[in-house]
């Protein structure tokens, strides 16, 4: 079965395909079924918002459409920059909204630095079924980037379980324990459950 992902962003295809391949799943981007969908992010949540862009996709398509939702939540700075992450100070690039972040935080000091990635999945299938799934991954934001894998914060953000920045993480090791691996196996879970039943 093809699922759409809602999203023209190749390192997340890349990383849902990885996984979702073990329930022979094929996903693709919209563009490979001729899609261009643009969606208005007005959820409050990341579960809101994933829902919104599988939605639109799965009606524009006519086919079975998954979309996540996904960013960062920094203790210090009251869960900002959450459902913006993307968005972040309305900076463009994620070099930009990453020094945003580190200025943000300039004076929020060793220890108090916790934050989570979190991401939140939806499929939405052409007979109304919706499929949900959930992860998270705890670290802390550094004082200035590490690494050259990755995207978005992944240079500043630490993970105590690897003892590195995402962004110098394999791809391997940063999907067993990221919050987008974490919420695809549940997903995957979830997915079981839903079409066998």
């Amino acid at each position: 079965m093809r699922l759409v992902l809602a999203s023209k962003n190749p390192h997340k295809l890349r990383e849902m395909a990885h996984i979702l391949k073990e329930l022979g799943l094929e996903v693709v981007l919209e563009s490979e079924v001729g899609v261009d969908v643009d969606v208005e992010e007005t959820g409050t949540t990341f579960l809101e918002n994933a829902a919104l862009k599988a939605r639109a996709v799965m009606e524009a398509s006519g086919m079975a459409a998954i979309a996540d939702d996904s960013g960062l939540a920094v203790d210090a700075l009251d869960g900002a920059p959450g459902v913006y992450s993307a968005r972040y100070g309305s900076l463009k690039s994620d070099e930009a909204r990453t020094a945003h972040l580190l200025e943000a935080m300039a004076d929020v000091p060793a220890g108090k630095r916790s934050a989570r990635f979190v991401c939140a999945i939806v499929c939405c299938l052409p007979d109304g079924r919706e499929i949900r799934a959930q992860g998270s991954c705890e670290g802390e934001i550094l004082f200035s980037p590490r690494g050259e894998n990755g995207f978005g914060y992944d240079p500043v953000f630490y993970v105590p379980q690897l003892q590195k920045t995402f962004a110098e993480a394999g791809e391997g090791e940063k999907s067993a324990i990221s919050h987008r691996g974490r919420a695809l196996r549940e997903f995957v879970n979830a997915w079981k459950e839903t079409t066998t039943c």
